[in-house]
């Protein structure tokens, strides 16, 4: 039985993951290198909850309760000696998922379940990185976490059905929905999404509308929530240029190939969001008032 957390990464999708098991009553050890991050996390869980409270679907005991069930740790191997579950939301680079999963696999009990919350990179391949294939996994939350239903579970090849089961099952009593997938490059989620915000910025590259006539006319045309270029700044332009390449080289398609505007603002460091500037302008007090649209839907 799945009870004890581990979720490695304390950024935008590591602390969301938390905050969520732990509201759903989950003990979580919260590990990343760096106390800063750790502390930032810490704040926006706490900032998320308490927007969740002013909506009137928590208390401030339950928002006790949940930050309570989380523990920081800037150290891997002291955190996942007693784990169930660990979940690896570090960037989305393979090589450095590898590299973790190597450690988790060394340190974390014979029977613990290896998640990955990667976006597109094989779990064949980073279960390939373990001796307990079998129990690796893929578990892509959708962002904000607390808020999006989704989790697309993925098994890799050797995955075995116990640790699928256990994982289907266990995401509903996150209040989640579980979809079944298989391990090809980008999933379902990102190898529908990521083309489409790729096209959208070569529409604009080619000088057809500009980027608020574009999402313009994909929230009033085609009813989505977000415009793509907005929902890529959400996302990172980083990480989306990084599923962009993942796709690219497993599929070797040129449709997934990257647009070179997106991947110029890369380098540029304008990387949406959470650098104050990508196809939008994100001051502190646009940039708050964003995040707390998403909460209030």
């Amino acid at each position: 039985m799945i009870k004890n957390i581990v979720v490695i990464g304390a950024g935008t999708m590591g602390n969301g993951i938390a905050h969520t098991f732990a509201q759903s009553g989950f003990k979580v050890n919260l590990v990343d290198v760096s106390q800063e991050a750790l502390d930032r996390g810490l704040k926006t869980i706490t900032t998320n909850l308490d927007r969740i409270i002013a909506k009137g679907n928590l208390t401030e005991e339950q928002k006790a309760e949940t930050l309570g069930n989380i523990t920081p740790f800037t150290t891997l191997q002291n955190a996942v000696g007693s784990a169930d579950l660990i979940v690896e939301a570090a960037t989305e680079n393979q090589e450095l998922k590898l590299k973790i999963f190597g450690q988790m696999d060394e340190f974390a009990p014979e029977n613990c379940i290896l998640a990955s919350n990667t976006s597109s990179i094989s779990i064949t391949k980073i279960a390939a990185a373990t001796k307990r294939a079998d129990k690796v996994i893929g578990m892509h939350f959708m962002n904000p976490v607390p808020i999006m239903k989704l989790v697309e579970i993925i098994k890799g090849y050797s995955t075995s059905k116990e640790t699928f089961d256990a994982i289907y099952e266990m995401s509903k009593t996150l209040g989640k929905v579980p979809v079944e997938v298989n391990d090809y490059p980008g999933f379902v989620a990102n190898r529908i999404l990521m083309p489409m915000i790729n096209e959208s910025i070569e529409t604009l590259y080619n000088g057809v509308a500009g980027v608020e006539e574009i999402d313009t006319v994909m929230k009033l045309g085609m009813a989505h929530p977000m415009g793509p270029l907005q929902l890529a700044d959400f996302i990172g332009l980083d990480v989306c240029l990084a599923i962009l390449n993942v796709m690219y080289d497993g599929f070797k398609n040129p449709k997934y190939a990257p647009n070179p505007l997106l991947v110029n603002m890369v380098m540029a460091g304008k990387l949406g969001i959470k650098s104050g500037e990508g196809f939008y302008d994100y001051s502190e007090s646009k940039k708050a008032e964003k995040v707390a649209k998403m909460f209030s839907k």
